[in-house]
Parts: structure tokens; C-alpha cells; sequence
């Protein structure tokens, strides 16, 4: 390295003190010291100073030289100093030493040189490109001679102020006058030399503002996109490349693209488009600027599901291994590689982004055990999901997904205890486990053994535990034998969680016999309504205290009824409520059960019924006098009251009831009720038919159909606007709201709702035509696309029929074909040709098309134009 030449100063007043030493101790074996000074750097003599030649003295041959201040410069093997290697101007030293010499007294030699400044020859021309954006002004020298040393100052000659060998040239443009000045030393004068650099303007083609879409959330701001606001800092008159083949750049001069479109085509894409802004001179070179463009999609995962697998048991925490599986919805997902992030709940909560691959709509990656290290419910929440190459451009629908994993305790049946329990033969007996208090609230599945009266092993029942107490079921056919039965408890099972453990609880279960209704009977005599009904009840053997339960069904039916029975010698009687008994004619007496009040056992009965009767004297019907309208055309099936057992008749003494559909006049009828054979009284009633006048018109139907008229505005052309209902036939087949629209030439019917509906009705014809102003926002338009997507499939020209009802349109082709004519109720062009129209058929090509649009109506010019198809 070569030292700062500032420190050099302290060495030359070093070899000065050595100067001031007498010369007979010098004159010895390395010679004595000595200096000398070089001006003219580039010489090439300087190239080869043999300083052995320099020293003083006469020194022995075969020293070593020591390059004191690492100049660069001096060959230590041979003792020649190259000049034109040392960089910097400065004094420098350089020492030879002898050693192993006899009789030598001064072993060291030092010989100060000092090298004047060298400021180099500068180029002609220097031309450099702005584009570089800093330029060494080094670079500005002849590289065929010597170069400058770097320990000169160089100053902006058009401001004067000195300036660092690099300079900014981003912003310069033109010619730039620099010199570069080596100061004097010793001897030797300051020495200068002048550079012009030409610095040449580089063509900007801008800095990128890449743009992220999520295209789901809709594109239509972006169907005429402008590529150069995506630039900033730019050239004009720059050109655009395609570099993603979207078909969007058709030009030199194109710079707009439509989004939507290459989204329609491609779906999810990057798109890259290139800017280049040529240069205007041979220095610089062309620039170019890339703009990305990212359409993504918006990834759904409603209805996905999410499985943390699996739930343990506590004393598997220290073995467990855990993973996340997710299942996408109905929407679909690409395979590949996502981002996901979770949350986990619980002490170790935490908060995860993992990278993992998607394959046929499933995601699977494993979660860390730290997680799950105690009892308890641990929630994996997911956060969000994306793509790798995602932009985040879109914000997916994640929707509330998340799993459960629970760590059950093993349960413990330890300290409970069975309540003795109490049952009948072959029925049921619930068991109460108390004193659980080792159990965790929820539901068990148990193993049990019976021993006793009853035996069975390994017998599975399911009980729910709450504040350590629940029950569960003996079934009936455990319980088929008098007498107690011991049951013990062996196993527990946690149904949820599938945790299980050993068990020994016992306790016992007493069962009594069932009541004997072998000879069971029931007798009820018929009577006439509302007499009592008394039922006698016998085959009750040895009971004394029963409860027997009956049903009631047939013209007077009940729930189960009880009554309790004290039996004399197997018999008892009780008497059955009027007020079950309401109606007259036959009903039947069910027994359904017979319980023992003593020992709480009670058997279902079966084929133990009697039937009886309740014979009615029916009275004269309720019946008053009815108005009908005569749109209804009623009959005698809708006079009041209505049923088979009531016949209608002429007079109050006609034998012969009247037909059912017998046409209702303004008349008087009679009728009577038979019930069980018997008929009652006539009842006499008057019947009055009422008729209202059809509606009429009181101004014409006509209506312009671009006012969207509606029946309720037909109504308002009536007589009766408030009573007038409408249908679509005379024969009222459906019956129109108000908010209904009309339709031109289409038939309504009026009728009056004023009190009855009209018999008679108004037919009436509407008018959409009746428009004598054509809107300012009328228009035809300039094109469709029959591409069979629903959207601007036909050529149509909206409101037309209302505004002029007579036009006609005539299409033509380029070459004059005529390719369609239409007029009113016509269905627009489809963008096919037609033989019943006289030319060929067949499916149009995209292209422009020319119409003649004659509006035939108040004198108005036809209109000419074109259109412009497009599939």
C-alpha cells in the first residue's frame, strides 16, 4: 500500500537529523546516505534508476533494499526504481542494508527521492452517455502514455470549484471543461492538464409502476387501459412491445389495452408490455422500461372445510403428531403451491405462514405438538390462503374456517356410587350413578355386568354425565325374573373423545312382578244421549288397588283416560264423564293398560273393548236467509248448512230433495237433517241473487308503451276505477294486478267488484302506439355480438314498435345484399341471412353492415347508418 504522502514529511526530517552526522560514520560497508529529485516524470530514463548508483560512499555489493514507504516503485531483488509505478508525487525512502559482513560498523544506507507531480495527458475527445449516470474523469487521459498520479485536484473549470474525480452526469448534457492540477514539491513546479468530456443526453424510457388487478371484482375501468400511466420519468413517443402475445398492441403508435378482454380470453395472467425510446445519438444506448401487469383471480373457499387431525387422549400428548387438512368448496381452486396462515389458540397461541401445495382441491401440512401439551380445546383458525406467485391483488374469500382439536382427560368412575334402583318385570330400569365427581360433564358409553335375579355380561349403555351425576337404561329384557340383580360397572368410555378406563361400581336393582289381565273384561250398555254411562269391569282376580287406563274412539273418541278401581271379588264398575261423551252414536271403550297401585307395575292391554251407542233425536237445522251474486252461478251444494245428512227441497213438504248443482234463483228452499234415520223439522230460508253492471270506457285504451303503462292505468280509463278488476279472458281464467303490463293489441276483460262481481264483462284492446314525442335519448346502435352469451345477441333498436309503429329496416351487406328486413313484432337480427326473406342463408361474417330505417310515420326522412357485427 502507499502511505498518505502527508506522512512523508515526518520521514524527510528524519533523514535531514541523519544528514547532520559526521560523514566518516556513513562511509561504510552500505554506503551513506543520500537524495536526489525527479521533475520530469514521464522521461523514460525514469523508468530504470539503478539507486545503488545513488548511494554514498563506496557500498559492498550484495545488500537488500527495503521500499520504506511501499511507493511501489523499487524492485527489492535488483535495486532499480521504475518511476512511472509509483501513483502518487511525494518523497519517498528507500534503505539498503547489508548484513553478515565482517568489520562493517553501519549496516544501512537510505536514499530519499523526491518525484514531482505528473498531471498526464488528457484525450481529445472524451464522449460519454448520461445514461452512465457517473463518470471517473481518469477516464478523460490518453491511454497510450503515461497516466496522471492521483494525489492531484481536479476543479470544475465553469464554476471554479474543485470537485472529486467521480462526477454525476445524470442529469448533463453537452460539453464540460475540467482540470486536473499536481502541486509543486521541492523542486518541481505544480504541473496541469485540461479534459473536455462530452457528455451525450440518454433516451428515458421511464420508471415501471407495475399494476396488480384482482379481475373478479370487475375490470371495466380498465377496458381502454393507457400503457403510459404506467411510466413515470419517461421519453414520449416511445413505442410498445408485447412481450405476453394478449393481441392488445396492434400499432407502433398503440398504447392502450383492454383488461377485461385479455381476462375474457386468458383468465389469471402476467402480462408484460416493453417501452423503448430509441437514442438520438451513437453514445447512448436505446432504453427500455417493462411494465408488468398481473390479472388474478379471487380465490373463494366458501363451503371449504378444514380437519385438524386427530383428537387424543391425555396420555397420548407426548406421541401425538398432528395435521392440518383443508377441502375446497363448491368453487374450484388451481393446483399448486399457497401460502397459508393459521392461528392456534390455547397457551401456546401462535400465529403461522407456511408455504404448501394444493393438489385436486386439498391442502395437507403438518402442525407443531408444542401446541397441544395439556388438556383443553385447541382452535386452528384459518387466516387466509394464496398463492405463491400471488400479487395480493385480490382479497380472498376465506370465509370462518376452522377446526377443533380437543385433548381429553381419561375418565374416572373412582368415589361413585349406584342409587338402588326399583322396576317391574320386563320393563326398564333406570340406574343413577351419584357422586362422579371425577367426571368430566359430558357423554359415556359404560360396560356393566348383571348377577342376581337377572344375568348378563358385558352389556354397553350410554349415559350423560352433569355435575357428576347421570342415569342410564336396564332394558326390559335384562329384567325378566322377579327379584334383585346386582349390576356392576366395569368400563367407561368418553363418547367424543374415545378415551376410556377401567371401572368397579355396583349396586342393585329390585324387580316386581307384573299385574295378571288374563281375564280382563269390559261391558258397556247403549243408551240415548245424555244418559249416564256406567261400565263394569271384571277378571281382576287378586287385585284390590288398580288404576285402569282407556280409550275412546269412534263418534265420541278421547285420549287415554284413568280411573282408579277398588275390585270385590275381581269386579268393579265406574261411571264414564258426559263430557267426554258429546256426541251422539256409536263409540267404543278401549282398555290400554292396568297398573298395580301397590307396586307401581303396570301391563299393556290388548283385545279388551266394548262398543256402545249413543242414539240422537236430531233438532230443526239453524238456516237464514242467503245472498249470492249471480257471477258466482251457485247451487243448491252452496246453500248453508252443508253435509249428507241435510237434503235441500222446493217446499216444506216435498219428499223429492233437489238436485246438487240445481241453479239457485231468487227463491225460497227448505231443509232438514237425518241422523242415524232420523229427520228433523224443515227450516225454511230466502235466497236473493245480485248483479253488477259491466265497467265501460271512458276515454280510449291508448297508452305510449314507453311510459311502461300498467293495468292500473287502464283502470283509470273506466267508470269505476276503484271497483275494476281485470282478467285475460271473459271467462276470468287469471286475474291481472294491478302492476301487470300492457301489451299493444293485447285483450283485457273488465268486471265490476263494486259489491258482487259483474256477470257481464268489458272487453277491451290496448294501444301502445299513442307516443307523439320521440325521447332525446332514442337512439339505434352501432353494433352487436351474436356470439350466443345472452349479452347484445340480436340486432334491435330499443322502443321502436311504441315511438313508430309502421317502420321498416332493411340490412345490407358491403356488396349490397340484403341480409334482413324487419318491422313491428319482428324478432331482431341474429346476424344470419334468410331464404324466406329471397337470398341465400347462411351465418353473416364480423364485419360492418348498412341499414335503411324508414319510421313511416309524420313525414319523418328515413334514416341511414351502419353496424358494426362482431362474434
Amino acid at each position: 500500500m502507499v502511505k498518505k504522502y502527508i506522512d512523508f514529511l515526518q520521514v524527510t526530517l528524519f533523514f535531514v537529523f541523519l544528514s547532520l552526522i559526521p560523514n566518516s560514520i556513513s562511509a561504510q560497508c552500505a554506503g551513506g546516505d543520500s537524495a536526489f529529485t525527479v521533475c520530469d516524470v514521464p522521461n523514460p530514463s525514469n523508468q530504470a534508476i539503478d539507486l545503488f548508483t545513488k548511494l554514498a560512499g563506496s557500498p559492498v555489493s550484495g545488500g537488500v533494499w527495503t521500499d520504506e514507504d511501499e511507493s511501489g516503485g523499487l524492485d527489492t531483488a535488483t535495486g532499480i526504481l521504475n518511476i512511472h509505478k509509483v501513483p502518487i508525487s511525494g518523497i519517498f525512502h528507500y534503505t539498503y542494508t547489508v548484513q553478515n559482513v565482517a568489520g562493517c560498523t553501519t549496516k544501512s544506507a537510505t536514499v530519499t527521492v523526491t518525484i514531482g507531480g505528473y498531471s498526464g495527458v488528457t484525450s481529445p475527445n472524451v464522449s460519454v452517455c448520461s445514461s452512465e449516470k457517473y463518470f471517473n474523469l481518469f477516464q478523460a487521459f490518453n491511454g497510450q502514455v503515461l497516466g496522471p498520479q492521483f494525489n492531484g485536484q481536479w476543479k470544475d473549470d465553469a464554476t471554479g470549484r474543485n470537485v472529486d474525480a467521480v462526477i454525476n452526469i445524470e442529469d448533463l448534457e453537452g460539453d464540460y471543461s475540467f482540470t486536473y492540477t499536481m502541486p509543486a514539491i521541492g523542486t518541481c513546479p505544480a504541473m496541469s492538464s485540461t479534459a473536455i468530456v462530452t457528455v451525450k443526453r440518454a433516451p428515458k424510457s421511464g420508471d415501471a409502476i407495475n399494476l396488480f388487478l384482482c379481475a373478479t371484482d370487475g375490470l371495466s375501468a380498465y377496458t381502454n387501459y393507457d400503457l403510459n400511466s404506467s411510466l413515470t420519468d419517461e421519453d414520449p413517443n416511445g413505442t410498445w412491445a408485447d412481450l405476453s402475445n394478449s393481441g392488445e398492441i396492434t400499432s407502433v403508435t398503440d398504447h392502450n389495452v383492454d383488461l377485461q378482454n385479455i381476462y375474457n380470453k386468458f383468465g389469471e395472467k402476467d402480462l408484460y408490455y416493453r417501452y423503448t425510446v430509441l437514442s438520438n445519438n451513437p453514445i447512448c444506448p436505446t432504453a427500455q422500461t417493462t411494465v408488468r401487469i398481473k390479472l388474478e383471480r379471487k380465490l373463494d373457499f366458501t363451503g371449504a372445510t378444514v380437519e385438524v387431525s386427530s383428537d387424543i387422549c391425555e396420555t397420548e400428548i407426548s406421541t401425538a403428531k398432528y395435521s392440518v387438512r383443508i377441502t375446497r368448496g363448491p368453487s374450484s381452486v388451481p393446483n399448486g403451491a399457497y401460502y397459508v396462515t393459521f392461528s392456534v389458540s390455547g397457551p401456546m397461541a401462535a400465529t403461522e405462514t407456511i408455504l404448501v401445495n394444493i393438489t385436486n382441491g386439498v391442502l395437507l401440512f403438518p402442525i407443531k405438538s408444542e401446541y397441544f401439551q395439556q388438556i383443553g380445546t385447541f382452535r386452528v383458525t384459518i387466516n387466509d390462503i394464496y398463492a405463491q406467485n400471488s400479487a395480493r391483488a385480490c382479497n380472498n374469500i376465506i370465509g370462518n374456517l376452522f377446526d377443533d382439536l380437543i385433548i381429553s382427560p381419561i375418565p374416572d368412575l373412582e368415589g361413585s356410587k349406584i342409587t338402588p334402583a326399583v322396576t317391574c318385570q320386563n320393563s326398564e330400569a333406570e340406574v343413577q350413578i351419584t357422586d362422579a365427581v371425577k367426571l368430566a360433564d359430558g357423554i359415556y358409553d359404560i360396560v356393566y355386568n348383571l348377577s342376581g335375579a337377572n344375568t348378563a355380561n358385558n352389556q354397553i349403555s350410554r349415559i350423560t354425565i352433569t355435575n357428576g351425576t347421570g342415569t342410564f337404561k336396564v332394558p326390559e329384557i335384562l329384567n325378566s325374573k322377579v327379584g334383585t340383580s346386582i349390576v356392576n360397572i366395569t368400563h367407561i368410555t368418553h363418547v367424543s373423545s374415545q378415551c376410556s378406563n377401567s371401572a368397579d361400581v355396583q349396586g342393585e336393582i329390585l324387580i316386581n312382578p307384573l299385574p295378571n289381565a288374563t281375564n280382563l273384561r269390559i261391558q258397556i250398555a247403549d243408551v240415548c244421549f245424555g244418559s249416564p254411562v256406567t261400565a263394569s269391569v271384571s277378571g281382576l282376580g287378586s287385585l284390590t288397588d288398580v288404576t285402569l287406563s282407556y280409550t275412546l274412539s269412534g263418534k265420541n273418541s278421547a285420549t287415554v283416560q284413568t280411573v282408579v278401581l277398588t275390585s270385590t271379588n275381581g269386579n268393579a264398575s265406574f261411571e264414564i264423564p258426559s263430557t267426554l261423551l258429546i256426541n251422539t252414536g256409536s263409540t267404543t271403550a278401549t282398555v290400554t293398560n292396568l297398573k298395580n297401585n301397590i307396586t307401581s307395575c303396570s301391563i299393556d292391554v290388548t283385545g279388551v273393548s266394548d262398543p256402545f251407542s249413543l242414539n240422537p233425536i236430531p233438532g230443526a237445522p239453524v238456516a237464514t236467509d242467503q245472498l249470492f251474486c249471480k257471477s258466482d252461478n251457485a247451487t243448491i251444494s252452496s246453500l248453508e248448512p252443508k253435509g249428507a245428512q241435510y237434503k235441500w227441497y222446493i217446499s216444506d213438504v216435498s219428499t223429492t230433495p233437489l238436485a246438487s248443482d240445481y241453479l239457485l234463483k231468487e227463491e225460497n228452499y227448505y231443509v232438514r237433517e237425518t241422523i242415524l234415520g232420523c229427520t228433523s223439522d224443515a227450516t225454511g230460508i230466502g235466497v236473493i241473487i245480485k248483479d253488477t253492471p259491466a265497467p265501460n270506457l271512458i276515454a280510449p285504451a291508448e297508452f305510449c308503451g314507453l311510459n311502461n303503462p300498467t293495468i292500473s292505468d287502464l283502470s283509470n280509463k273506466t267508470n269505476v276505477p276503484l271497483t275494476v278488476v281485470w282478467y285475460n279472458s271473459p271467462t276470468k281464467d287469471f286475474l291481472l294486478t294491478p302492476e301487470t303490463a300492457l301489451k299493444d293489441k293485447g285483450e283485457y276483460y273488465a268486471f265490476d267488484l263494486d259489491d258482487c262481481l259483474s256477470y257481464e264483462s268489458t272487453k277491451v284492446v290496448v294501444s301502445l302506439t299513442a307516443c307523439d314525442n320521440v325521447p332525446n335519448d332514442f337512439f339505434v346502435p352501432d353494433g352487436f355480438s351474436p356470439n350466443g352469451d345472452n349479452v347484445n345477441d340480436t340486432f334491435v333498436i330499443p322502443d321502436i314498435d311504441f315511438l313508430f309503429p309502421d317502420y321498416n329496416i332493411e340490412i345490407f351487406n358491403r356488396y349490397g345484399n340484403r341480409m334482413y328486413r324487419g318491422f313491428k313484432g319482428k324478432a331482431g337480427w341474429d346476424g344470419t341471412n334468410w331464404e324466406t326473406e329471397g337470398f341465400a342463408h347462411g351465418v353473416a361474417p364480423n364485419g360492418v353492415y348498412f341499414y335503411i330505417l324508414n319510421f313511416n310515420k309524420d313525414n319523418k326522412p328515413p334514416k341511414q347508418g351502419r353496424l358494426y357485427l362482431n362474434r
